[in-house]
């Protein structure tokens, strides 16, 4: 085990990828940890469930290879990310004759993967092809940093980026990355994200790595066997009520457990009602930051077909045009990740309000004449069942200049983690992914040891 020169007994409440990471840094450290998780299954909001006698994930996602920590914890864990995720190189690309485009990085050295599959692309005229070397050769001498923030549409805008460039490549993006239309999402973040993807100098950090698991056996469920492995407990079943400060600067949880210090590793709206009734004023600023979020939702649809049927690739970008009814932006082969769901097609879309707002019937419906017509295949029209997922607090809508809270609370011994959490400095901030989550996690452990150690 690493540093085990403090020693002791800590609360993280929730156990999603935040708080799962939270408990393995902690466990790792030589601490107590018991973890509390009101669901049945780990996970949280990235996590699986089981619907029509399959199991499934609560949202269809990708990771990055430039999501180091996550990867780590992984590993760390004693779990096999060769084995588990399905690595593709850095690609847009949509069905043929769909009026998309198709572009994918070579594995070459960083920078030469992007200028060689920008040279190939196709569905891209030259003007296309000039406007985004533009972009990248400005962001690289801006060194990926916006100090006076803006929206990703006015950020393109700015940099003249061709109306195709923006439809079929960066609006996608944002969307998949911020989980926020490009006219109110932050132009930051978003650079946040592609200088640690498309900037980095290691070609690999631009990979797309698709689970080939699912979701909660990815991480959550390795993260609760290492945390019972070196001395803790996750209890799930487990919601927690209040929590509470004690005289001598410990911390009560409902009336379970006395603590040195707790993680509060939930969603936002969930963290702010246990920070209510804290009743600190040294709370009260963090408070307004968790209650100014407004939630974005994430909706993925499930199609069930015929065994037998594949897709060409494992995933393909969809020109998503709601005035055609045409709502998907993604569709995932899931039979080429686990070959137990042969025939399973998963439809993401993000942002998905309105989407969402037609009901599951007609979404449902919708979504599969798109997929019958893009790729030109009748059949897909007809799914043997469809199950529509939406995950109404997916996220948070990623706006220009949110103040977001740290992980410090203001009150020694409560610290936050979630996916919502700032980073050191505006620079790191990332959207409401995993591994944003991950990432907060692992601070708020660390941050936690220091205060251990100081104390």
């Amino acid at each position: 085990m690493a540093d085990q020169a403090v020693t002791g007994r800590y609360a993280v409440i929730g156990a999603g990828w935040a708080g799962c990471a939270a408990a393995m840094e902690l466990a790792r450290a030589g601490h107590a940890v018991t973890v509390y998780e009101a669901a049945r299954t780990l996970g949280g909001r990235a996590r699986r469930v089981e619907r029509e006698n399959t199991v499934l994930d609560n949202g269809q996602h990708i990771l990055l290879g430039a999501y180091t920590e996550t990867l780590r914890l992984m590993t760390l864990a004693g779990q096999d990310p060769g084995e588990l995720i399905l690595s593709l190189p850095l690609q847009m690309r949509y069905p043929a004759g769909s009026g998309g485009m198709d572009f994918v990085a070579p594995r070459l050295p960083a920078p030469l993967h992007l200028a060689w599959a920008l040279l190939r692309a196709k569905g891209l005229q030259r003007a296309d092809k000039l406007s985004l070397m533009r972009f990248s050769t400005a962001m690289r001498w801006m060194g990926w940093q916006l100090y006076n923030d803006c929206s990703v549409s006015e950020l393109l805008q700015r940099f003249d980026q061709t109306d195709t460039l923006c439809r079929l490549m960066w609006h996608p993006l944002c969307l998949a990355a911020l989980n926020t239309p490009p006219e109110r999402a932050s132009a930051r973040v978003f650079i946040n994200v592609l200088r640690d993807s498309l900037g980095a100098r290691r070609r690999s950090a631009s990979d797309m790595l698709v689970p080939k698991a699912d979701l909660s056996a990815l991480l959550p469920d390795a993260a609760g066997r290492y945390v019972a492995r070196h001395g803790g407990e996750v209890r799930t079943g487990a919601k927690v009520d209040a929590v509470r400060s004690l005289p001598d600067g410990r911390w009560q949880v409902d009336d379970a457990g006395t603590y040195d210090g707790i993680v509060v590793a939930t969603s936002s709206v969930q963290a702010a009602s246990l920070l209510q009734g804290v009743q600190d004023a040294r709370l009260d600023e963090v408070l307004a930051r968790l209650q100014a979020f407004t939630p974005e939702a994430i909706s993925t649809c499930y199609l069930q077909y015929d065994a037998a049927v594949r897709l060409d690739l494992p995933f393909y970008a969809l020109v998503d045009a709601p005035e055609l009814q045409h709502w998907g932006q993604f569709v995932f082969d899931r039979g080429q990740l686990d070959a137990r769901q042969a025939g399973l097609l998963a439809v993401v879309i993000s942002a998905s309000g309105t989407a969402a707002g037609q009901g599951h019937g007609p979404l449902a419906q919708a979504i599969a004449a798109q997929l019958a017509q893009v790729l030109r295949r009748p059949e897909l029209a007809q799914p043997a069942w469809s199950q529509l997922i939406t995950e109404k607090r997916a996220t948070f809508a990623c706006t220009p200049d949110l103040l977001r809270p740290g992980n410090a609370s203001g009150v020694p011994g409560l610290l936050l983690a979630g996916d919502y959490t700032a980073g050191e400095d505006r620079a790191q901030d990332y959207p409401a992914t995993i591994e944003a989550a991950v990432r907060s996690g692992v601070a708020a452990a660390r941050a936690m040891r220091a205060g251990a150690t100081a104390k």
